[in-house]
């Protein structure tokens, strides 16, 4: 795992907030998700919390709908 690719959590942070702040859209909750198995069950975290931050597949970009490019 990459650490570079780490963020530790703050007091309130959720998924969704996680997934806006570095990908600019809520969408990619699902990407965050499949890569932090073991955080699967946290809603809202608490501080300290080491949550993995995957790049993005190029072909996740394919998989948007033509209308929502």
């Amino acid at each position: 795992m990459d650490e570079n690719r780490i963020y530790t959590t703050i007091q309130g942070d959720m998924w969704d907030s996680i997934a806006y702040n570095f990908y600019g859209d809520v969408k990619y909750i699902g990407l965050l998700l499949k890569n932090n198995l073991d955080l699967l069950d946290v809603y809202v975290f608490s501080a300290g919390t080491k949550v993995f931050i995957p790049e993005l597949p190029e072909e996740y970009e394919d998989d948007i709908p033509e209308w929502r490019r």
